[in-house]
């Protein structure tokens, strides 16, 4: 379940981005109740992950990591925002730093 709580946290931190950026281009106010409830619900789900015994660095490091990538991929696909093979590459690097993380926290 540790996992399934960090998921969860990387999915509403995102959603929680995502709704800002909404927010801030003179949307309604109901998107500023997502930003809160989006970001509230994260740090519950990263709590939680924690609580379940996986180590803070590792936590934090892929929770970040993992929303950086999937909110670059998502504006792209919704608010068709610049993604670049620089970006792409960027992107890239993340998930091989993500993986070198986790490999080092198994030992």
């Amino acid at each position: 379940m540790t996992w399934v709580f960090l998921i969860c946290a990387v999915l509403f931190e995102c959603a929680a981005t995502l709704s800002l950026r909404m927010a801030s281009q003179g949307g309604s106010k109901k998107w500023f109740i997502a930003v809160v409830a989006g970001f509230l619900a994260a740090f519950v789900f990263l709590t939680l992950a924690l609580d379940g015994g996986l180590a803070l660095g590792v936590a934090y490091g892929i929770w970040a990591a993992s929303g950086v990538a999937l909110a670059a991929v998502a504006s792209r696909v919704l608010f068709h925002e610049p993604l670049t093979k620089v970006m792409g590459t960027g992107i890239g690097l993340i998930v091989v730093g993500v993986l070198v993380i986790e490999l080092g926290a198994a030992h």
